[in-house]
């Protein structure tokens, strides 16, 4: 798994390229915290994303939080359709924004 980083205006954007399974999912967690240190409004886009498991799914929910707590937000965009499916049965398509 790969993180680039883009600044556009006052967000940021994470593209994540790969899998985020239990190996890489500490370094896209550590990714997305150190995004919120530079942006209150973060942005992840899983286009090249081809899987993500439960850790991944942590790191999500930890980024939600920490949105929250910075009054700022956090939106997944490009998600792939079995990404979505994942976040649909675990309910947190409800949790999270998703476009």
């Amino acid at each position: 798994m790969t993180v680039e980083e883009i600044s556009f205006e006052d967000k940021l954007q994470l593209n994540v390229k790969g899998k985020v399974d239990a190996i890489s999912a500490p370094d896209f967690q550590n990714a997305v915290l150190k995004a919120f240190v530079k942006s209150a409004d973060v942005i992840i886009n899983f286009g090249e994303t081809t899987y993500i498991s439960s850790a991944g799914l942590r790191a999500l929910l930890i980024g939600q939080k920490t949105a929250q707590s910075k009054g700022g937000s956090f939106t997944i965009i490009n998600a792939n359709e079995g990404i979505i499916d994942v976040l649909r049965v675990t309910g947190l398509e409800k949790m999270l924004r998703v476009q």
